[in-house]
């Protein structure tokens, strides 16, 4: 393990002689080629040799042809396909003794004592059990002379690391598993398409989707559509709940709700660990209410289509790890897992993560069903919380009785996202007793008096809609302050919920700084991030960056499917984000470019040059296509046009150029389930938030608060939620360009290169840590910097 002060470089760690083989198993995932593809280039870029197995264990058994040697090329076009290319496929005699024997013999045939296995949990399993059993295998195979002992010492343990790929997001230990998001993609398509049929004829669809044994899916998509009502696993509905779900959707048709959405977890059950099907749920509609109600079962449309730009990243990521964890395992390391936590890539042993999936299982059967929801972790625990939060609508006689009215508003650019926080905020802020008023067009609008009470049933279907339904301007407040604490006064405004992007920031900065002149800010105010540019301080993520990120990320496969037609073709194109290059350096590593110009790494005349050299050099192999992506202000005189022009007359009788703005396109759209889920859950957190500060800042009658703490941007820094002041941010920023100091997603650069092939260097001194699985609850939230 590397010590804190010693930087740890990959390229100097070196996969000489050594070869790692690759299968994936069990149920395919949207994103498992991507985790393929990384695994095949990062151990051939470390000069180890690389094999597939086809089929799954079952090519492992078989051997012949189903172990093939991997060239660079054979990856190439496969990271926007679905499923996994390589075959996956259950396997019976792997289960068995023999089996494994056999198994053990062709990987030693070939020298293979790395093992990357991409699957769920049986399947990381069955790769362990292998493991325990190597050494007797071999001997075995000594002793019926299939093998001679030289190669037995030779290659005499094997070393196992593991991906969990599976859409249902049912394994413990990763906050997400490959597959999920892209799933989510397919639900919330179709939630988002059923939505505008059940508008027409005031239907209640009953929506069933994947998820046996966990209501991960079933859950977040509830989340993110604002379903009505759920059932999941995991938590059962209390006796009588058919009785309470009749009268919850009567009540919404009674306030004039077109349409009631119920998603159910495949694996729904009652109290008594009775099953509860989309087919019961719909006739209790049809006989309690006559409502007109049709089931759609999703089926296995969730596991097919084109992995997410996050499924992608978190494939190619996982990747790198995984070959990592191969290149420094020796004989006494235990399989691991490589898995997502918050934002951080980390490392856990395999079997531990096994034993609290297995947990899990074993306290639902048991009916401990507050004890599986802990189990399932973090994550899952946070978005039940939120949906309890936000589901179920108490009447005015249980809500806490508060003098207090909370302003909302949008600042700066549109972001997907941000009306599902405003939702959110808006029905947290009703259930703890606020008045909530939306303040419309930004700073501009307050200072204009254009603020309204907003009621819950006010933002019903905001969730899925795109850009900013309270209008948003880039207008700061500081030509208007008098204005605006005018309309604070005369509305009795207690507290502010700022959503926006960096002018947001800019605004929180400028009201505290007024606040020795004006009173009216002595208040509670919170900043929620909400840019496509994700260019705010104090947060790793910001609302409507994923969307954008999959939008580019689409155009960018049919311009590559276009390239693949005409050979020999380079495409330019030019992203969104002002000075900040997340979206052309993540957009660039989920779509597989060749090169990503941005502001923050500076490129000259020679770099222009390399790249074309390693674009001609390109087209020799079978790989005939380039994509370049150029931040729209990475370089004052490097423009789009220059860089076009230069690629157009250099690549002269090797390859022509085309080149594309992607413009506003990047702005639009319905939110991704990601961002969707993200802006709900951080503005239930900052809604909470700034009751509490309320309750902590309200003497003698009034709210009074002027300290730096109730001043704060909420944002998620490696894996927790964190409240900061945002005049402890100022230092973390660069005003003139817009963008923080220190940018977490430049490390995943040399990651994109590594993949098109450039030698580049690669920082991962925060590799190598064997973490263990963490069962009891982490902080969700602090204020202040986490250690």
């Amino acid at each position: 393990m590397a010590q804190p002060d010693q930087k740890k470089f990959f390229e100097n760690l070196s996969g000489a002689g050594k070869a790692i083989a690759v299968l994936t198993s069990g149920g395919d995932a949207q994103g498992m080629n991507a985790a393929v593809r990384a695994v095949v280039r990062v151990g051939i870029y470390v000069g180890a040799k690389v094999y597939f197995i086809h089929e799954g264990y079952q090519g492992l058994v078989d051997g012949g042809e189903n172990i093939e040697e991997a060239k660079w090329e054979s990856v190439s076009s496969m990271l926007q396909v679905g499923g996994t290319v390589i075959g996956s496929a259950r396997c019976k005699e792997f289960r068995t003794h023999e089996g494994r024997r056999a198994a053990a013999q062709n990987l030693v045939l070939r020298g293979i004592t790395n093992l990357c296995v991409i699957g769920g949990d049986g399947s990381l399993t069955g790769a362990n059990l292998f493991r325990e059993e190597w050494s007797g295998l071999l001997d075995e195979l000594v002793q019926q002379g299939k093998i001679n002992r030289e190669s037995a010492e030779k290659y005499s343990h094997l070393n196992i690391v593991g991906m969990v790929g599976s859409i249902d997001n049912d394994f413990c230990g990763t906050d997400m598993t490959i597959g999920t998001d892209s799933a989510l993609h397919r639900i919330i398509e179709v939630v988002d398409a059923i939505v505008t049929t059940a508008q027409s004829h005031q239907r209640t669809f009953v929506l069933e989707v994947m998820g046996r044994h966990c209501g991960y899916l079933a859950l977040v998509s509830a989340l993110a559509c604002g379903a009505d009502w759920m059932f999941i696993p995991e938590m059962p509905p209390a006796d009588g709940w058919e009785e309470q779900m009749c009268t919850k959707l009567s009540q919404n048709r009674a306030r004039k709700k077109r349409l009631n959405i119920i998603i159910v977890s495949e694996g729904a059950i009652d109290t008594s660990n009775k099953p509860i099907t989309s087919e019961h749920i719909k006739n209790l509609v049809v006989k309690c209410l006559g409502f007109d109600t049709r089931v759609t079962i999703l089926g296995h449309v969730q596991r097919g289509g084109t992995p997410s730009a996050f499924d992608r990243i978190l494939a190619s990521r996982m990747g790198v790890e995984a070959v990592l964890a191969l290149l420094e395992a020796s004989a006494d390391t235990p399989a691991c897992v490589v898995s997502l936590c918050g934002n951080q890539a980390v490392r856990l042993p395999l079997m531990e993560c096994v034993q609290m999936t297995q947990e899990v299982q074993k306290a639902m059967d048991e009916r401990r069903f507050e004890e599986a929801v802990r189990l399932r972790g973090r994550s899952f625990e946070n978005n039940l919380n939120t949906y309890k939060l936000l589901a179920h609508r108490k009447p005015q006689s249980e809500l806490p009785i508060s003098s207090f009215n909370v302003a909302v508003l949008n600042v700066g650019a549109p972001a997907a996202g941000m009306n599902a926080a405003v939702r959110s905020a808006v029905r947290v802020g009703i259930t703890e007793g606020h008045k909530i008023f939306a303040v419309n067009d930004g700073f501009e609008g307050f200072a204009k008096g254009q603020i309204k009470e907003i009621k819950w049933g006010d933002v019903g279907g905001w969730t899925g809609q795109g850009g900013s339904l309270l209008g948003t301007k880039r207008t700061l407040p500081a030509k208007h302050l008098e204005k605006i604490a005018e309309q604070m006064k005369a509305n009795k405004i207690n507290a502010l919920l700022v959503i926006g992007g960096f002018e947001a920031f800019e605004c929180l900065l400028q009201l505290t700084e007024a606040r020795s002149r004006y009173e009216e800010f002595c208040i509670p105010m919170c900043v929620l991030p909400a840019t496509i540019s994700n260019n705010v301080p104090g947060t790793d993520l910001s609302i409507g960056a994923d969307t954008s990120v999959n939008a580019i990320v689409q155009t960018c496969d049919r311009i590559k499917q276009s390239a693949s037609g005409t050979k020999r073709r380079v495409f330019i194109i030019e992203t969104m984000g002002g000075y900040c290059g997340y979206l052309a350096s993540v957009g660039g590593l989920a779509a597989g470019a060749d090169a990503a110009y941005i502001f923050e790494e500076p490129f000259d005349i020679r770099d222009l040059q390399a790249n074309v050299e390693h674009l001609t050099a390109k087209m020799k192999t079978s790989i005939q296509r380039g994509l370049v992506l150029r931040n729209e202000n990475s370089n004052e005189n490097y423009t789009t046009d220059f860089i076009y022009q230069l690629y157009s007359e250099e690549g002269k009788g090797v390859f022509d150029c085309r080149k594309n703005v992607l413009g506003h396109m990047q702005q639009g759209g319905a939110p991704s389930p990601f961002d969707r889920n993200f802006g709900t859950k951080i503005a239930a957190k900052a809604m909470l938030w700034i009751s509490r500060k309320l309750k902590e800042t309200y003497r003698k009658g009034r709210v009074f608060a002027n300290t730096d703490d109730t001043a704060c941007l909420l944002g998620m820094r490696r894996r927790a939620f964190v409240f900061q002041p945002v005049v402890d941010l100022k230092n973390e920023t660069d005003f003139v360009h817009r963008i923080p100091k220190e940018q977490w997603w430049l490390k995943l650069r040399p990651l994109m290169k590594i993949l098109a092939k450039y030698k580049t260097s690669l920082d991962v001194s925060e590799s190598g840590q064997l973490e263990h699985v963490v069962r009891h609850r982490r902080p969700e939230e602090s204020e202040g910097v986490p250690a």
